[in-house]
């Protein structure tokens, strides 16, 4: 019998390294799926796994299968103190996206570590895990993965906007979901903040205080990926080759290579949003002066909403993936990964 409730702890790392994100999360069907946030954490990476995680590119396949046997442990021992000070008492299962390792599904391969077995073991919990690689083997690019939540949780909405490493959209097109990267986003306002001694540019200080280039402006709205229709990706690979070096060739300050970049990423944004209602989540829902920017480029209702979905949006999703998954309903879309067909993706482990 399929059940109509769902007490879930869903477990995301992303590409900022910022940490572990947690959230226990309720979900109810009732024709259509409605979710409860409950305890709700980032758990910071030590500096050990931070610096292991940020050079995981080039490691030799032996070296990789023994940090992945060491983060599963590790991540098994964040679940289980996270569980313990929250005295959650009874999980349906635990839905863990792990962290992205490798990613070339043009070659057929993708590799999250932090979806083995053990997890199941070390913390006497279901887990449903390993949510790209079947999709990736079915001829897609095993990502983007949210654009099912967003069509099953938030259809009240135009486009769901997604200001995190990159900006990217989601959205209905003749009844079928598609999602792309418009442009890069705190990838490189992080990067230049950086050199000020900064983790990030509070509210887009510093960049309110710049000015707009011009001539770098024209060069970075001149890139070719912009003239691509979807589906489209974006990854640091391509902003080492084709962003930096245009930025660092003007030779100017910091507040304005910001000030530039974030009308950069507006006048991006208003290309691909027209007007609609928008949900706006990510670590950019913050950058109070890129909001104010975007909305100069946009006739579109921009809705930014409680911390916690801004903050936890992407483990909301990957719980429920976990939860389709169980029930053996879809949850990858063959319109938005380019996959042979929508498929219910995953693994699911036993303790």
């Amino acid at each position: 019998m399929i059940k109509s409730s769902y007490n879930v702890l869903g477990i995301m790392s992303g590409t900022s390294l910022d940490g572990v994100d947690i959230a226990h999360i309720k979900f109810t069907f009732n024709e259509k799926w409605q979710y409860t946030f409950l305890e709700c954490e980032t758990i910071p990476y030590p500096h050990f796994w931070f610096l292991k995680l940020k050079n995981l590119v080039g490691l030799s396949k032996d070296n990789l299968e023994i940090i992945d046997q060491d983060y599963t442990a590790y991540l098994a021992s964040v679940i289980n103190t996270f569980v313990t000070k929250h005295q959650i008492a009874s999980l349906d299962f635990i839905s863990s996206h792990g962290h992205t390792a490798l990613h070339e599904p043009e070659k057929g391969f993708t590799l999250q570590i932090g979806n083995k077995q053990i997890l199941a073991h070390l913390t006497q919990q279901t887990v449903v895990c390993d949510f790209r690689v079947q999709d990736v083997q079915l001829g897609g690019q095993g990502a983007p993965l949210v654009p099912i939540g967003d069509k099953l949780l938030f259809s009240d909405f135009d486009y769901c906007l997604n200001l995190g490493g990159f900006a990217n959209i989601s959205t209905e097109d003749n009844g079928n979901r598609i999602a792309y990267d418009i442009c890069p986003a705190n990838i490189v306002l992080n990067h230049y903040v950086a050199s000020l001694g900064l983790d990030f540019d509070d509210s887009g200080k510093i960049a309110a205080s710049g000015q707009v280039n011009l001539a770098l402006l024209k060069n970075l709205n001149s890139l070719e990926f912009y003239k691509k229709s979807h589906p489209k990706s974006l990854g640091l690979e391509w902003v080492d080759k084709f962003i930096f070096p245009r930025i660092n060739a003007f030779e100017i300050p910091i507040k304005d290579i910001l000030r530039t970049f974030v009308a950069h990423i507006a006048i991006q944004i208003g290309h691909q949003i027209k007007n609609g209602k928008t949900l706006i989540t990510g670590g950019g829902a913050y950058n109070s002066f890129l909001i104010e920017e975007i909305k100069t480029q946009t006739k579109a209702e921009l809705v930014i909403p409680n911390s916690k979905l801004v903050n936890y949006k992407e483990a909301l999703i990957f719980s429920l993936l976990g939860v389709l998954k169980q029930r053996n309903e879809v949850n990858c879309l063959a319109s938005v990964t380019g996959a042979k067909m929508d498929h219910s993706s995953g693994r699911t482990f036993q303790p």
